[in-house]
């Protein structure tokens, strides 16, 4: 055994290009099948970290994520979903990535190897000790991620990672780390894949945790999600009339009134 990271070890699998479609698909079926089994044994750790970060909230704190590459792109997905789907203002929960939000598309250049650009990237949104950063690194190792945490532990934030790896440098510099161990990928080192979904699986377990303990479920329905397409207003319609035991046509009349779920349901209520 190499003492390479797990993420980096070589695939359980070989000659991949004289596999069929067929087995190509069933094996990357058994890799991805490992990662919820990951997650789970993770389970304390995510919740402690999202105890704190809703801590934060409650005294008007912010959720910060960074990274880079695949890491980078998952958490200003996950940012960018919280307000069309909680109704949350654009400020609760921000990603940032290595190389600006041209790396979205693109690779850009060494844009990881920078330790100090993250702190700059993150002063731009004036981060302070209500606030919470979360690393996200796949590798454990990424200089960007490294040298965010690192400031921020120093000014008294309350910081925490998400890695696919054990003892790492991020996992070691923050305050509630989350080791997702995958092992290795199907195809050597290709981190998007099953640690990219173990990572946006942690992502999904915090932003939607945050948000139900914060208020912004009711039982199981996104009440304050941004009406921004027909799906979504016939959605926010059902969700009225089956709350309030009207038909649809009222029940789309109060919809398009209040342009909110949550307060449709609770005018009718106070009248």
């Amino acid at each position: 055994m190499s003492n390479k990271p797990a993420t980096e070890q070589p695939s359980y699998y070989d000659n991949l290009e004289k596999m069929s479609i067929h087995q190509l698909l069933v094996n990357m079926n058994n890799e991805d099948k490992k990662v919820p089994l990951a997650v789970e044994k993770c389970i304390p750790q995510i919740e402690g970290l999202i105890e704190r970060i809703v801590e934060k909230f409650e005294l008007g704190g912010r959720l910060f994520y960074i990274g880079a590459g695949t890491s980078g792109r998952l958490g200003v997905l996950d940012a960018s979903e919280c307000p069309p789907t909680y109704g949350v203002p654009d400020d609760w929960v921000i990603g940032l990535i290595a190389g600006g939000d041209i790396a979205l598309r693109k690779a850009v250049e060494n844009a990881e190897d920078h330790k100090e650009q993250s702190w700059l990237d993150l002063k731009e949104y004036n981060i302070n000790k209500n606030d919470v950063l979360v690393g996200i690194a796949a590798s454990g190792s990424t200089p960007y991620v490294v040298g965010g945490l690192e400031k921020a532990n120093e000014l008294g934030i309350v910081t925490g990672c998400i890695t696919c790896n054990k003892e790492t440098e991020v996992a070691k510099v923050a305050q509630y780390p989350i080791e997702v161990e995958v092992g290795s990928e199907f195809v050597t080192g290709s981190t998007r894949m099953k640690s990219g979904t173990a990572q946006k699986l942690v992502l999904n377990m915090i932003s939607t945790s945050l948000m139900v303990k914060l208020g912004r479920v009711k039982g199981n329905k996104m009440v304050d999600m941004q009406l921004t397409n027909k799906k979504l207003i016939n959605r926010g319609t059902s969700m009225i009339a089956n709350a309030l035991e009207i038909d649809e046509v009222q029940a789309k009349e109060l919809l398009m009134k209040y342009k909110s779920v949550r307060l449709a349901i609770e005018h009718y209520q106070s009248n």
